[in-house]
């Protein structure tokens, strides 16, 4: 891409002790192609030199002590200066070079939401086969209860209008890691179909330690939609309120 886009973008990255693959993930993010690149970088606290690392790549950096992956996205959507917001993780898992052309095809078809499949082109030992089998039968059962067609519930790698969030029924308001599946969610739900799009994209072998629990974050997420869908809980429920919190 050539052409400099006349939109402001944020690329937010959660972190948390993600000193082997900040850097590089950092370095692969495009720079020149919109006439503003802020690259925002919402630290839980690492105890290594995520933050270090961060800053002398040029990133900005905010320490949030609220612990929870969706804590991290929500604080980081509150205080990006883009137009534009773009997520992915900060472990060289996600393809950073394609974000431009990510951008591009928002702006060109009018679009509010993308969310990246990760599934169909991830390569080869990029995921665990736990966590492959994790990834497809949540992704199964989001299709399942919410008739939305996603194919990669779990994906963290979003572009999005951050003018959405206008709209209170499109703030996710869940502080783990099922705001990844609630954000698709409510954008499906509540976004004209010609407003969302989902995009395949490779997916990478993860570079340093995750900090994920398996079992546990898996057990949360599916807990979450059946809670969306039948309204176990109002604060979760489409047809309920939505908690609107102040960052």
């Amino acid at each position: 891409m050539t052409d400099t886009l006349d939109v402001s973008v944020t690329v937010i990255l959660p972190t948390l002790n993600e000193e082997e693959g900040v850097g590089d993930t950092i370095d692969a993010i495009p720079k020149n192609f919109c006439k503003k690149l802020e690259i925002l970088i919402i630290d839980g606290n690492s105890t290594d030199k995520t933050r270090e690392i961060s800053e002398k790549k040029g990133a900005k950096v905010h320490i949030e002590p609220r612990k929870g992956y969706g804590r991290a996205y929500r604080t980081g959507f509150s205080i990006a200066e883009g137009e534009i917001i773009v997520t992915m993780d900060a472990d060289c898992t996600y393809p950073a070079e394609v974000i431009p052309e990510l951008v591009k095809t928002l702006l060109t078809k009018d679009l509010n939401f993308i969310t990246c499949d990760r599934l169909t082109l991830a390569e080869k030992g990029a995921m665990s086969g736990l966590h492959g089998f994790g990834n497809w039968a949540l992704s199964i059962t989001g299709r399942m209860l919410f008739w939305n067609g996603i194919k990669d519930s779990q994906s963290g790698m979003w572009v999005f209008r951050k003018s959405i969030f206008d709209n209170i029924k499109l703030r996710p308001t869940n502080d783990g890691m099922p705001l990844s599946e609630e954000i698709k969610i409510i954008t499906k739900m509540y976004l004209p179909k010609d407003k969302f799009a989902e995009i395949s994209v490779p997916y990478r072998k993860r570079v340093g330690d995750a900090e994920i629990n398996t079992w546990g974050d898996g057990w949360k997420n599916f807990k979450f939609f059946f809670a969306r869908r039948f309204g176990i809980n109002k604060t979760l429920t489409p047809w309920g309120p939505i908690n609107d919190e102040s960052d």
